[in-house]
């Protein structure tokens, strides 16, 4: 097995030559020239049914998720009165009120009067919830070091090698960080990271650069080829920074077959992949080399997230520390053969298409796995609430067992209801012309 550290060695050994070469403003000038030829392709957005149906899906489940954290953490010991609750919908992602959420799956919620208003509805978790959620703080427990790996890359990727709490703590379920991590995963990696106060907000830095980790996902899938070259790779040049490394494309049916389109992405492909944790300071903002260093950044922040996807909004609060260009929305629509942007649940989610395949994600993470559980035990609660069901007897062994057949979703009734992977809509051409617009079409907030 090659070795993360060793692809890091030889990565850095080549990316080096690359920042010499790309500092030499006559080499850089005469590469921006040879540039600025790429074909220039509007492609029209493609509505995605199977896609949309795992974001409409997963909304409940992270609502669902927050809100057994939420409840979890409480100080007191009492049911949590909903009223209490109720100022979260829009944070929690939901289009319907937070009392109608929690009533719907009784499953995970316990509804019972107010010990002084009988007439206050309140919630406390069932037995199913109590168990799913110490499951996941036992693989919060074991996924300490992987997790820190996943914090570190992001803040690597900023040019400051920080970034507030406040842009990073909405992001922390789609890392697969505990709520608490500020408080427990941080103080665990001195070596990795401090908290810094400027001004009125608190800032997670780096302590040091860990070059072991300065690896993109891009570069991990093609480790094999860079760390044991073959002659064909030497001859192709894939050993070398000016050749790049291919992003994987699955483009919407009628997209892929065009002759235009195959010529755009060839051009594309031909571009040198410079990796996201390089310096880019002395490529030209407005050439294509800054454009695909922009999609490279793009898929290794959805590579970090533990379901390959996460609204626009969490991306945009970081742009200027990534370096992102101002309109940068418009790559999600212009590459779609790499992502896939949903309006789904009245707000803007962007996705890794490669990520999926007939709706499941193709290298689950254990998280992921648990929360498909959880899915399970909702839909349950759906199933049965006009039957009088009210608890669902669920213990260790039983929690084992759900879902290890298909990552949560095969066998369970209606779990693949609505998907089709071929099932692409053409709809009207859709590309932002600037952030105030964009703005407008998505107002999300953070959700800690």
């Amino acid at each position: 097995m090659v070795s993360i550290g060793s692809i890091a060695a030889k990565v850095r050994f080549s990316y080096c030559s690359a920042s010499s070469h790309h500092h030499s403003p006559s080499s850089q000038a005469t590469l921006h020239r040879t540039l600025r030829f790429i074909t220039k392709v509007r492609l029209k957005w493609v509505k995605n049914r199977g896609l949309d149906h795992i974001i409409d899906r997963d909304t409940d489940i992270k609502a669902a998720a927050l809100l057994i954290d939420l409840i979890a953490r409480s100080p007191s010991s009492s049911p949590i009165p909903a009223r209490s609750l109720s100022h979260l919908q829009k944070n929690l992602g939901l289009t319907v009120p937070v009392l109608r959420f929690l009533r719907r799956y009784p499953t995970l919620f316990i509804e019972t009067p107010h010990p002084r208003y009988p007439s206050l509805p309140s919630f406390s978790l069932a037995a199913a919830a109590v168990l799913l959620r110490r499951r996941e703080l036992d693989l919060y427990s074991a996924d300490v070091s992987a997790a820190a790996s996943r914090l570190a890359r992001i803040l690597m990727m900023s040019r400051s090698r920080s970034l507030p709490f406040r842009a990073l703590a909405p992001l922390r379920y789609d890392l697969g960080l505990p709520s608490t991590f500020a408080t427990s995963l941080v103080p665990s990696r001195p070596d990795l990271f401090r908290i810094v106060a400027r001004g009125d907000q608190h800032h997670l830095a780096l302590v040091d650069w860990p070059s072991d980790l300065a690896v993109s996902a891009l570069q991990l899938r093609h480790a094999e080829s860079i760390s044991n070259p073959s002659y064909r790779d030497f001859k192709r040049g894939a050993f070398s920074s000016a050749t790049p490394l291919t992003f994987n494309m699955s483009f919407p049916r009628g997209y892929g077959a065009q002759k235009k389109v195959k010529a755009w992405m060839e051009e594309f492909h031909r571009l040198p992949y410079f990796s996201p944790y390089e310096d880019c300071s002395g490529i030209d903002p407005e050439s294509e080399l800054m454009e695909k260093r922009t999609v490279g950044v793009l898929h290794e922040i959805l590579s970090l997230m533990i379901h390959k996807k996460t609204k626009r909004n969490y991306i945009r609060s970081l742009r200027e520390e990534l370096g992102l260009p101002e309109r940068f929305t418009r790559i999600f629509t212009r590459y779609p053969g790499i992502f896939y942007l949903s309006m789904k649940c009245k707000t803007t989610t962007v996705m890794l298409r490669e990520g999926y395949q007939r709706g499941k994600l193709v290298d689950p993470h254990p998280i992921t796995l648990l929360r498909d559980k959880l899915f399970y035990v909702m839909r349950t609660g759906i199933l049965y609430r006009g039957k009088g069901m009210t608890k669902l007897v669920l213990d260790e062994d039983d929690l084992d067992r759900l879902g290890n057949e298909g990552h949560g979703e095969e066998g369970l009734e209606g779990g693949n209801e609505g998907y089709d992977e071929d099932e692409d809509e053409e709809g009207e051409c859709y590309e932002v012309e600037d952030d105030e617009s964009e703005s407008k079409s998505d107002s999300d907030s953070d959700e800690d």
